[in-house]
């Protein structure tokens, strides 16, 4: 039978965290000045493995910053056209803390702001006498 990850299977293979920070950042910083902005802005540790995303004032340029084992590596995106769509943020702010998923669909363009989760029926939440069959009801023959 084929079996498709989830989305919070993907989430969870990404060991290292992801942090967007809010404000918009110069572009022209390097990996010095991030990690100081890191550190002193975010309260974050910057040699700690995770991501850290800096967007410029347009929108359109997009930095990640993080430490791979023996140094810092940057990756930078600019796009041609278009803007990277944020997620929605609480007043006060610096920071907002992303998913795997949720920076793979930024990158690819989605709105995060526009992304709304239906409710669903999940069995492996269900409690109730008689187990998952108890809760649904009683089993049919």
């Amino acid at each position: 039978m084929l079996r498709l990850p989830s989305l919070g299977e993907l989430d969870r293979g990404m060991s290292a965290r992801i942090y967007l920070c809010i404000s918009p950042t110069d572009m022209r910083k390097g990996f010095d000045t991030l990690a100081a902005q890191v550190k002193d802005f975010l309260g974050q540790d910057p040699l700690s493995g995770h991501l850290f995303l800096f967007v410029g004032r347009g929108k359109d340029r997009l930095k990640i910053l993080y430490w791979d084992t023996d140094g810092f590596c940057l990756w930078y995106k600019r796009l041609e056209e278009g803007t990277f769509r944020l997620p929605r943020v609480g007043a006060g702010d610096v920071s907002v803390e992303l998913k795997a998923s949720e920076l793979a669909m930024m990158l690819e363009g989605i709105d995060l702001r526009s992304i709304k989760r239906t409710k669903r029926l999940r069995l492996d939440k269900l409690t109730g006498p008689g187990g998952v069959e108890g809760a649904l009801g009683p089993k049919r023959a």
